[in-house]
């Protein structure tokens, strides 16, 4: 319990000051006054909407207010749309959410394995072939993954038309289709990278004395690493799964504009040129919570692996 409380404290405090510094960031950069009324507005309509939105108070309250109403939900008005940011942000969410977790998936679904049967097969044929793959895959950005399947089975084999997207309210089945393809550039490089973090991990795994200890009582290679050398070898795999996931949900804000999928990336790029802050530090801490939440998970399960990390 106690490390639990530690790591929720260290996850509260880590949001404050992501929060904080993204608020002060986007007054820095100045209050987007000048693109709502445009160059021609006279001095007093600047006046009178600095004061209709609150930009003449003090920022230290106007960041405590809005803080307070992030919390219960309010995430502000739009300047551009003048709609509540909370409903203009959240459908998109789960657009992004969804495509975020089906490239996660896949990347466990097809790495793991590999993984290990990459280590087991240590200096063959396969071992080397996905050793190879891996080096020219992991050299490959997202964007560029996605515009070669775009072109390959978009284009060529005519698999999905590119820019053709359907809401899952229109059709499940077709929205989950057009999906697996973004989610397939985000998760390539990612499962290149994870096959050889885990094929190193099972590796060193073997080389220690309690595998040595075991196979001498009579272990069988195989048994050995499925149940001694696997467990330990998974721990930082799952550290680095976390991180993926936490990228993952950033590489879609690319993906998103290149097969044209109105998640929350799109609405990012679009907020970012209208100057529509509220909107934008919305997303902002909406992705730094995804990052700590998923890192906050994968802590609290090294823990339940591995009650060494929790005495550490």
């Amino acid at each position: 319990m106690k490390y639990f409380l530690k790591k929720l404290g260290t996850l509260i405090i880590t949001l404050l000051i992501i929060s904080f510094l993204a608020f002060i960031a986007f007054q820095l950069i100045g209050d987007p006054i000048s693109s709502m009324l445009g160059t021609n507005a006279t001095p007093e309509a600047i006046a009178a909407l600095r004061e209709e939105l609150g930009f003449n108070r003090p920022v230290f309250v106007r960041y405590f207010e809005w803080l307070i109403n992030f919390v219960k939900g309010d995430f502000g008005e739009s300047y551009s749309y003048h709609l509540p940011v909370f409903n203009m942000v959240m459908p998109k969410l789960g657009t992004t959410v969804f495509l975020t977790i089906i490239a996660f998936c896949l990347t466990v679904i097809v790495s793991i394995p590999l993984g290990a049967l990459a280590a087991r097969k240590e200096g063959g044929i396969f071992d080397r072939t996905i050793l190879i793959i891996d080096q020219v895959v992991m050299s490959i950005p997202p964007f560029f993954i996605g515009i070669l399947l775009t072109f390959i089975f978009g284009l060529v084999l005519r698999l999905f038309t590119p820019g053709l997207f359907v809401s899952f309210k229109e059709d499940p089945a077709a929205f989950i289709s057009y999906m697996i393809f973004p989610a397939l550039s985000i998760a390539i490089p990612r499962i290149a990278m994870t096959i050889k973090m885990f094929r190193s991990s099972i590796l060193s795994e073997m080389r220690k004395d309690y595998i040595r200890t075991a196979i001498a009582r009579g272990a069988s290679t195989s048994r050995a690493l499925k149940e001694h050398a696997m467990k330990n070898a998974i721990i930082p795999v799952i550290s680095f799964l976390a991180v993926s996931l936490s990228e993952m949900l950033a590489s879609c804000i690319v993906v998103e504009q290149i097969f044209s999928i109105p998640g929350i990336g799109r609405l990012l790029v679009s907020s970012i040129g209208t100057r529509d802050f509220t909107v934008v530090l919305a997303i902002v801490m909406i992705l730094a919570s995804w990052v700590v939440i998923v890192n906050f998970i994968a802590d609290i399960i090294y823990q339940v692996i591995d009650p060494r990390i929790r005495l550490s």
